[in-house]
């Protein structure tokens, strides 16, 4: 046999291997770009890199080095004195409303509005540095359209999670109480009973929600109704859980009141939204069970100073002060009992744009300035299903980047005003580039 030939073969199959690595390292150096800024807030290992060098390809971050270099001739996007962040989260948002509807003038409203006022608040929110939201409650699955078209890049918006219509009982705050009988009013996801619930989350999911949400207690805006008063029975709520789960939705809870939030997670949500007057109880409950807290502690401080300008009912507003007058004492304990809270503003409720006012708050009562981060980072990725894949800066993570004048971690009402928004790999907004 003429080993010679058959070695000269595998010299040039490997020769050939060998380039084609070469080529294919050249073209996706070619095609990498590289973020460059002074620091770079790190939720993962809760600390500040300096330097940074944020490699991303397509969609994707491909390295992080501090203190590293470029490739010459590589694209380069450099954000000179910026502190990066991993892009944020509002885990409780209405995209269809705006701060100025009350429940009169939202009557009004159809569901085609809806989605229409959804893709402008949509990219209101993703310019604003929150590149994942979660839609709570939208009519006629307008939310539903509204993540299609973003998902297949027909609008700019967030990554989106929804929830259409929330699931409530008759005449309670996710029912529409304002017209007299005559009218017959009712909001389409009204449902009494355990069948009728599970009835409810079926067609939810039938017409493509990610999760379900359901009024557990009164609210502050709705007519008739108790802030904190217990809403469904424990047979409701469990059949709600239990068919949202079979279906592999999450489940979240709207509620305000202590025993509407211990019902609620005794039957097993997956968050609990406001929780504005959760007690001991009620936070040893989430800690030991893992539960969720999307604590919007603005929401109730900008109703008191706004409210009557928008033309919300005596009614409403006096339930805002009740609920304002204790929040913050029970936002501080919550933070010091480790339970998991996430980001959430209720916007909508206040303007959208403005929901990192909040994060001033949190950090005012009781959180770290990198705590209150990562509940809109990493925390709100666990609730959200996307841990690992968004919520940080780092190796094959999707490319959710926004960069803030200065450091948030010394000033974290930096995040109000951010100056770079890249979602999936996609620059939206670089005021230095004249980008917005």
């Amino acid at each position: 046999m003429r080993t010679d030939h058959i070695n000269s073969k595998k010299w040039n199959f490997s020769a050939s291997l060998v380039a084609v690595l070469l080529l294919w390292a050249a073209q996706a150096g070619a095609q990498s770009t590289y973020i460059v800024a002074r620091a770079l807030v790190d939720p993962l290992a809760e600390r500040l890199v300096q330097n940074p060098v944020v490699e991303i390809d397509g969609n994707r971050i491909v390295a992080v080095q501090a203190n590293g270099t470029v490739p010459a001739g590589a694209k380069r996007i450099d954000l000179g004195d910026a502190t990066l962040v991993p892009g944020l989260a509002d885990v409780h948002a209405h995209l269809s409303w705006f701060a100025t509807d009350t429940n009169v003038s939202f009557m009004g409203v159809s569901h085609t509005d809806e989605a229409i006022r959804s893709v402008i608040n949509a990219k209101v929110l993703l310019m604003a540095g929150f590149t994942m939201v979660r839609n709570t409650g939208a009519g006629g699955y307008s939310d539903v359209s509204v993540r299609n078209a973003i998902n297949t890049g027909r609008v700019p918006g967030p990554r989106l999670k929804v929830s259409g219509q929330s699931l409530g009982i008759t005449g309670g705050h996710c029912d529409q109480n304002l017209l007299p009988k005559q009218y017959n009013l009712s909001n389409d996801a009204i449902a009494d009973g355990p069948w009728a619930v599970r009835a409810q989350v079926r067609e939810h999911k039938k017409y493509g929600v990610d999760l379900i949400k359901f009024c557990a207690t009164g609210g502050m805006l709705s007519k008739g109704t108790s802030v904190g008063g217990r809403q469904y029975t424990m047979e409701e709520m469990q059949a709600i859980v239990d068919e949202a789960h079979t279906h592999g939705l999450h489940v979240a809870a709207h509620a305000h009141g202590p025993e509407g939030i211990r019902y609620a997670i005794e039957a097993g949500v997956d968050s609990i939204e406001h929780g504005s007057l959760i007690d001991d109880e009620g936070i040893a409950m989430a800690v030991n069970q893992g539960t969720f807290l999307t604590l919007d502690i603005y929401t109730s401080e900008y109703l008191v100073a706004e409210g009557a300008k928008v033309g919300f009912l005596p009614e409403m507003l006096e339930k805002a002060k009740i609920v304002n007058e204790q929040r913050y004492d029970i936002f501080r304990k919550v933070a010091e009992s480790g339970a998991k809270v996430v980001f959430g503003t209720d916007s909508s409720v206040i303007p959208h744009g403005t929901n990192a006012i909040q994060f001033s708050r949190m950090v005012e009562h009781g959180m770290t300035p990198m705590q209150a981060i990562q509940s809109a980072t990493t925390t709100a990725a666990e609730l959200l299903g996307w841990e690992g894949q968004t919520g940080a800066i780092a190796p094959g993570y999707f490319a959710d980047i926004i960069g803030t004048t200065n450091n948030p971690l010394e000033d974290v009402s930096a995040l109000e005003d951010v100056i770079f928004v890249m979602k999936d790999g996609q620059v939206y907004k670089n005021v230095g580039m004249g980008v917005e």
